[in-house]
């Protein structure tokens, strides 16, 4: 399957991952709504799409952690399409530190707001338009820190909590999606290492069995669940955390 005419909206899109994300689905042909807490940003991710050659791109400001935000980010998408295809949950605050104490309550807050419930709510407005689409995905880029038991990663208690609470909230929703015809497809990555998509490190940093994962191969799994006929749901992907 290729993704032209496919409409994606990718949150957390204006770098790291996210930003690999908008450029590798542009590249496959899909109009791409390009979304992060600042207008700014989302539009310099856009322009540098094209650049590429790609016209059909949208930049659009949404702060996960606030509702009213979502709501104006889900208003600003429904007025420039009848559909989505594909919704990648990707946006999430980032909050390091193992010691409880380090964090501000503020620091707390947000990022719990913005990693569970500013994902459910961007879910429960962007619902209607990924009804109105014959093919409707949800990926939910979460992390291995959603994963019971995992210990290994120096993020903040937080961190733990939002994705904890992402996890759950994709596994419910993918039960009560699945006979909607919506695939509800989630990633689970340890760290891994994200060369710029437009520079040569994209192909040349090593992918082998020792190496770190690499957001390009990370990429390559979304694309494939997504490419797979609507009888294969892939629902989530494990990957093994190769060292330390």
């Amino acid at each position: 399957m290729g993704f032209e005419r496919q409409r994606v909206v990718i949150t957390g899109a204006s770098r790291d991952f996210g930003r690999t994300l908008a450029i590798r689905f542009a590249r496959e042909g899909a109009e791409v709504f390009v979304s992060s807490r600042s207008l700014a940003a989302s539009r310099r991710v856009a322009d540098e799409i094209r650049d590429l050659g790609h016209a059909q791109v949208h930049a659009l400001a949404c702060d996960l952690a606030d509702p009213a935000s979502i709501r104006q980010f889900a208003a600003d998408v429904a007025q420039r399409t009848d559909r989505v295809d594909v919704l990648v949950n990707n946006g999430a605050r980032w909050l390091g530190g193992p010691d409880l104490l380090s964090a501000t309550d503020e620091d707390v807050i947000d990022t719990v707001a913005a990693g569970a419930t500013g994902t459910i709510l961007v879910v429960k407005r962007l619902l209607p338009l990924l009804l109105a689409s014959d093919r409707p995905d949800i990926v939910n880029m979460i992390s291995a820190a959603g994963l019971p038991a995992h210990r290994r990663s120096d993020a903040h208690d937080a961190f733990y909590a939002a994705k904890s609470a992402q996890a759950g909230f994709a596994d419910i929703l993918s039960a009560r999606l699945r006979p909607r015809g919506v695939r509800v497809i989630s990633l689970y990555p340890p760290d891994f290492s994200n060369p710029d998509p437009l520079s040569p490190e994209w192909e040349s940093t090593p992918r082998g069995p020792g190496d770190m994962l690499t957001a390009h191969s990370v990429a390559e799994c979304v694309l494939f669940a997504l490419g797979q006929p609507r009888d294969c749901f892939i629902k989530a992907f494990h990957f093994e955390q190769a060292s330390g």
